[in-house]
């Protein structure tokens, strides 16, 4: 990795957390040598970032760094954590990742009296998390969603029949319970839904669909009289 994108890295590991961490425990996520890290938080210091702590101690981002105070309400706040936060269990790894960091960025230039809603919530998400089916299918479903590719899986409908499917994926909904994939089906000639859970052997394939995820998501959406 670039050293540029591993300084950042190591800034947002530290936004991410709230109180002192030890290098090793860094260095371990980061992938890095103990040394290599020792180097790169001393670099970061030089360039004015607000890092507290030394070797032994550990190292924590002082509040507030970089950015000026966001100004929301409690409730928006309330609101954006308890979304982050069921994204957090419903998500993949890299969303999952993806809400830890949003929620790290937003306390780090929220005031300190908005800042401690973080750490104690009054809403909580529930604790339903994916199954390893769809953690499986899901990073591959969006990375057809975002690449505009067809998508290629087994799929096994509810009395267990078995099927090859090539689809022109549109978008994926998140229930309480499943993840729902609208997308064109090429066996079908039509928009149909799928289940993340009873997808098998999920491949983002080479090939674009003939329309752009835009026009699939307005036709659906026609199909579907939203």
């Amino acid at each position: 990795m670039a050293r540029a994108g591993r300084l950042l890295d190591l800034m947002q590991a530290l936004r991410r957390r709230r109180a002192p961490t030890p290098g090793a425990a860094l260095a371990d996520e980061l992938g890095v040598s103990l040394r290599t890290l020792y180097r790169d938080i001393a670099t970061l210091q030089a360039q004015g970032a607000a890092i507290e702590g030394e070797a032994g101690l550990g190292y924590v981002l002082r509040a507030g760094f970089e950015l000026p105070p966001l100004m929301v309400t409690l409730a928006e706040i309330e609101a954006l954590a308890l979304g982050a936060r069921w994204v957090e269990g419903r998500g993949d790894e890299a969303l999952a990742r993806a809400a830890q960091d949003a929620l790290a960025k937003i306390a780090a230039v929220l005031p300190p009296d908005r800042a401690d809603a973080l750490d104690w919530p009054t809403l909580l998400a529930g604790a339903t998390r994916a199954g390893d089916a769809e953690r499986a299918a899901l990073p591959l479903v969006r990375q057809a969603l975002t690449t505009e590719r067809k998508l290629g899986f087994g799929y096994a409908d509810k009395a267990g029949r078995a099927t090859d499917r090539v689809v022109w994926p549109v978008a994926v909904g998140f229930f309480e319970s499943v993840m729902m994939l609208a997308a064109w089906c090429e066996t079908r000639e039509a928009f149909r839904h799928f289940r993340l859970d009873r997808m098998a052997g999920v491949a983002v394939l080479p090939a674009r669909p003939p329309k752009s995820r835009r026009a699939l998501l307005k036709d659906w959406r026609r199909d579907e009289g939203l």
